[in-house]
């Protein structure tokens, strides 16, 4: 008994070795749209240089219950330009547990500068093709992947699952009111946990950067609904903007333009715009569409006039520099 309380304590103490390395107060930000409009921004990018923006959110829960289950390694999977991937690396570095990282690619491919500093960082790396990657919840192939790496604690794609939404409930933690909540989309787990959050009369916005059949808002309202079965959560979709203003939750995929990592150059033209006003860096991928969203709604006048709007900056600027290069900008 002495020996399992004294191994909890020694976990405890190494968990909060990584949380005092991380601010979980960044700071609020006012930054001008179109000129005309002037809104908070929720710095989450830059509370550490690496687990940046809701990546942390997503990941302490489950660095957590890692090393209280006396797990020795993370696998985890990602693209080559994965924000996840980067944030998982240097978070198991800092907790000192082992990681894996399963890639989408070709094991010729030469690893991107995204994986270079994973790898720096102490993952192991395994790229699959596109037709294993697919198969990346199936339990036989996690079965194998047992067998072959062990006995580790599995985190999915993005940190999207129950410990990563509880985790991503804390982002508003000690934030004052606000009558919209914007953030952009692409697993659904940020999202969820803002709306699980139940901030007082918070309506929670979503900008998927997905394009196609917009099923997000189902898929987030059963994940939470299973979550928190005595709660009834209701999630629109694209409809939502049809109304003269937002009166529920939702996720719109409107503003995905050419689709996820696609160049679009009247988007580049926004980024560079919003920058240059502002001071504050976007990354190509979540939020260049997401703050394009929000100018773009105020201009419809979206939300009653007086209304407090906080939009959440998700960091992810480590792989700016990847589309830069991929698209020549």
């Amino acid at each position: 008994m002495l020996l399992r309380h004294a191994s909890a304590l020694e976990n405890c103490a190494v968990m909060l070795s990584v949380i005092n390395v991380i601010s979980d107060s960044p700071k609020i930000q006012k930054v001008h749209l179109n000129g005309n409009y002037v809104v908070d921004v929720l710095r989450l990018d830059a509370i550490h240089p690496i687990i940046s923006g809701n990546k942390w959110f997503k990941l302490k829960h489950n660095l957590r219950r890692a090393i209280l289950e006396n797990k020795k390694s993370i696998l985890t999977f990602g693209g080559a330009h994965s924000n996840h991937l980067a944030a998982t690396a240097e978070a198991c570095k800092q907790a000192k547990l082992l990681c894996i990282g399963i890639v989408r690619g070709d094991e010729h491919t030469a690893l991107s500068d995204t994986l270079t500093k994973a790898q720096q960082a102490g993952m192991q790396i395994e790229f699959v093709n596109r037709e294993k990657y697919k198969q990346k919840t199936e339990t036989h192939f996690i079965q194998a992947l047992h067998k072959k790496y062990g006995d580790f604690y599995l985190v999915p794609e993005g940190g999207s699952n129950a410990e990563g939404i509880i985790g991503c409930i804390e982002i508003l933690k000690d934030i004052e009111n606000y009558d919209y909540v914007l953030c952009a989309c692409g697993s659904g787990a940020t999202f969820a946990g803002l709306v699980a959050s139940e901030t007082q009369n918070t309506k929670i916005i979503g900008i998927s950067v997905l394009k196609g059949e917009n099923k997000l808002a189902q898929v987030v309202s059963a994940q939470l609904n299973k979550m928190f079965p005595q709660k009834n959560f209701v999630i629109l979709g694209n409809e939502a903007v049809n109304r003269n203003y937002f009166l529920s939750h939702c996720i719109m995929n409107d503003y995905a333009f050419s689709g996820f990592a696609k160049l679009d150059l009247f988007l580049i033209d926004f980024k560079r715009r919003f920058e240059k006003q502002n001071g504050v860096i976007l990354d190509y991928l979540y939020t260049t569409k997401l703050f394009y969203a929000v100018e773009d709604l105020l201009g419809q006048n979206k939300f009653p006039e007086g209304s407090k709007i906080l939009v959440i900056h998700s960091g992810g600027l480590q792989g700016n520099a990847a589309f830069e290069a991929r698209y020549k900008l």
